[in-house]
């Protein structure tokens, strides 16, 4: 049976953070989705488009990933999808403690399991909101972001 997780996320924008998970989660599974939540009451610094596109350049020479979006619960989705796995990663005991709960919330719910990798040292620190306050505030974010983020059109 192919082993299939979906990396859920809203990643406005993508971080070296998400592809460090995304990149050590490859050897573990036939296919990651790497699904864009959305949630239309929730404001966007990038639309869905542009983050799409982010994630789909970043990883345009990896047949083993595929991009979607998805509205809901992500337990719903994976069942859409045929999908066994969430793959979550975990930067600090914060992290851990809150999606603890939400992996307990989703096999009670279901029979998906959620695996979690801890972030490597190097990319721990990295999130998306300290990214979007950097982008505000006008900051290069090119050490934080994939090339595909970094070199978008201003």
């Amino acid at each position: 049976m192919k082993k299939t997780a979906v990396f859920p996320g809203s990643f406005d924008p993508l971080t070296l953070g998400h592809t460090d998970i995304i990149d050590r989660g490859l050897p573990l599974f036939d296919e990651i989705i790497i699904a864009i939540g959305t949630n239309s009451s929730k404001k966007y610094m990038f639309s869905l488009e542009e983050r799409r596109k982010f994630i789909e350049k970043t990883y345009e020479d990896e047949p083993k990933i595929r991009v979607d979006t998805y509205e809901g619960l992500t337990i719903d989705y994976c069942s859409k999808v045929g999908s066994q796995f969430i793959l979550r990663g975990l930067r600090n005991p914060a992290d851990f403690e809150f999606e603890k709960a939400i992996a307990q919330t989703n096999r009670k719910m279901s029979e998906i399991e959620t695996v979690f990798l801890l972030t490597s040292a190097d990319t721990s620190y990295i999130s998306s909101s300290i990214v979007r306050d950097i982008l505000v505030n006008k900051g290069d974010v090119s050490m934080l972001v994939p090339k595909a983020v970094g070199r978008r059109d201003q």
